[in-house]
């Protein structure tokens, strides 16, 4: 075995004239998220950027124009609110990436408060896993979601000066939705039945009483979801934005929690559809996703007159409605990085510094699969032509999806001259709810069959190498790379696995209580219930039979795939000298330093080009 330390020499450390290399100025190009606006003073804002190269919180006064950094941690914060008059920022504060923290607050301004500049901000409630939060207009009132191994999901209303007051728990897992625009109702996901897949939706007074509730049932059963999009933004009102699947996919509807009624908006789109109000009321900003695309609309709730927003071909990863009108969404495309536009016509953001090269863009291609057919995008190297070496990069969720949008990573892969291949296996989002809800029991089995099919169209369409077959992915990417490499052997030369679930029953018995509520879920109960389906699903059932060397990575402080687990697979592999490297970092579930993320994909090059070889990297 090795330990790798980060210090590689070779073809992924620098460009061959010594510069900076095309794939590390796309992770040290400065980023910006989608700003986050005050309701009642919008021309304030909270985003989050790279531009000190750790991930941070910024507040932005548009007025003036000022940027201010609003946190500095060692790991870095991306977990922050604004509150609707503008007057606080909410951040999240865990330790070096475990998830497991407390709420604290500053002033946006950054002027002190009598506990420094950055205060708890619910005094009274205990270090936990955060479960939603929303800020009310009155400046002190929040309600705060949490949840813990002890107490299951709580959640609390909190105001200043005042002790936290209970009004939900549960043993299994919900969160906060919204927060009514007069603070009158709070509305609560929950998953009370105790599929974790498929949320019920419960209304509450802040005092928790009840006002309603919803949920979607088939045959005496939840198996439909329902999502909390927003209340109206207009006081007194009771109208609630809901996200439901009634017509086998993600659509928006109004739920008026006083009346019951419900208005079906019926929208003539094809895919999945979320929605959030525009700022008067008036109507609804739609945000379609479909086949790994996706755009936006404006739906006016007077004359149901649906109206395209103009948007660039390629991925919408986030958009928000201006008081004015505008929409300012964050775009990009395989071939293009991200930016934040407006529909003025300009760039929101627009960090300076070092700006990131572009890559090429994706192809799709469509696979009859066991299960149907399945969506994979495809990169090759510009001017190349078959059999390439090719990394098959499975994404994590699982239930999330690859998409034409800009991504370091596969960029980093075609720089060195691999085909990259990213396979929306079923159990993604994105292409309707029989698609999604069809991982279950035969837990990664089922999107490994899937991905063997693409695997298999690559090799015979001649765009893959067979014998330079690389599988990598993190997090439940991570997951299927190690599953694929032991219960398919003979399919893949290398595999390369970031923060993965390993030994499927100790990650169960370690990780946070949400993702228990979803692995009972996936496999019908705990490993005690079901041990068969839990051996059935665990990469270390099959660690004896991996042939290919494996690297994998791993936050030490991971409350989603935790290091234990981790060190249990590596056990084994190493009591056969199997061909193996495992490189531990101080975080969680992920890093948010750059200079660690470079580290981690120049390890991930050079394992790559010890192992598999033939690769002439140009233009890196």
């Amino acid at each position: 075995m090795t330990e790798s330390n980060g210090s590689i020499p070779g073809k992924a450390a620098a460009a061959q004239d010594g510069s900076t290399p095309d794939w590390e100025k796309r992770f040290r190009a400065p980023r910006v998220s989608l700003p986050d606006w005050a309701e009642d003073a919008p021309h304030r804002s909270l985003f989050v950027s790279n531009a000190t190269g750790t991930y941070e919180l910024y507040a932005w006064d548009r007025t003036t124009g000022e940027q201010r950094q609003a946190t500095d941690r060692a790991n870095g914060t991306t977990d922050g609110v604004l509150s609707p008059d503008g007057e606080w920022i909410w951040w999240f504060d865990d330790k070096d990436g475990d998830e497991f923290g407390i709420w604290r607050r500053q002033r946006f301004d950054g002027s002190g408060t009598s506990d420094g500049p950055d205060e708890p901000a619910a005094p009274g409630l205990e270090p936990s896993y955060p479960g939603g939060l929303a800020i009310g207009r009155d400046g002190r009132t929040a309600v705060v979601g949490r949840s813990t191994d002890e107490d299951g999901s709580t959640i609390y209303v909190a105001r200043s000066g005042e002790a936290p007051v209970e009004i939900y728990r549960h043993r299994e897992s919900a969160g906060v939705g919204d927060l009514a625009h007069d603070g009158s109702l709070i509305a609560v996901e929950h998953t009370e039945h105790g599929d974790a897949m498929h949320s019920a939706l419960r209304v509450l007074r802040p005092d928790g009483s009840t006002v309603a509730e919803l949920d979607d049932t088939e045959g005496g059963t939840v198996e439909l979801g329902l999502e909390v999009l927003g209340f109206a933004p207009v006081d007194g009102d009771t109208r609630l934005l809901v996200g439901h699947q009634r017509r086998g996919r993600w659509e928006p509807m109004v739920w008026d929690v006083a009346t019951g009624e419900e208005t079906d908006l019926a929208l003539d789109l094809p895919g999945d559809v979320g929605a959030e109000w525009y700022p008067d009321g008036s109507g609804l900003l739609i945000a379609h996703s479909f086949e790994a695309r996706s755009d936006l609309w404006r739906y006016d709730l007077a004359s149901h007159e649906l109206t395209p927003v103009p948007t660039p071909a390629g991925s919408v990863s986030g958009a928000t409605a201006r008081p004015d009108g505008t929409v300012e969404y964050l775009w990009s495309s395989a071939a293009e990085p991200s930016v934040v536009r407006s529909t003025s016509g300009a760039v929101v953001l627009d960090p300076p510094g070092l700006k990131s090269p572009g890559s090429v863009p994706v192809e799709d291609v469509w696979v009859e699969g066991p299960g149907g057919r399945i969506h994979a995008l495809v990169q090759k190297p510009a001017g190349t032509s078959g059999p390439l070496p090719t990394v098959f990069d499975i994404h994590g969720g699982p239930t999330w999806h690859d998409s034409d949008s800009f991504a370091a990573g596969p960029a980093a892969w075609v720089d060195h001259g691999y085909a990259v291949v990213r396979v929306n296996y079923r159990g993604s989002t994105g292409y309707g709810r029989e698609w999604t809800d069809a991982l279950k029991h035969r837990v990664g089995l089922i999107e490994l069959e899937d991905i063997a099919a693409v695997r298999e169209w690559a090799v015979a369409s001649g765009l893959a190498d067979p014998d330079r077959l690389i599988l990598t992915g993190g997090s439940w990417g991570g997951y299927l790379t190690l599953l694929g490499l032991g219960a398919q052997p003979d399919a893949w030369a290398l595999g390369i696995a970031a923060v993965p679930v390993a030994d499927y029953v100790t990650a169960y018995h370690d990780e946070m209580e949400a993702l228990k509520a979803m692995d009972r879920t996936l496999l019908g109960g705990t490993p005690e219930e079901v041990p068969e389906r839990f051996e059935a699903s665990s990469p270390l059932t099959y660690v004896d039979a991996v042939k290919a060397p494996v690297y994998i990575s791993a936050g030490v402080n991971d409350p989603r795939c935790p290091i234990r687990q981790v060190e249990n697979y590596v056990d084994r592999l190493a009591a056969r000298d199997a061909v193996h490297e495992v490189y531990r970092y101080e975080a969680g579930h992920g890093s948010l330093v750059v200079d660690e993320r470079i580290k981690q994909v120049r390890l991930e090059l050079d394992f790559a080009e010890r192992h598999v070889g033939g690769i002439s990297p140009s233009g890196v």
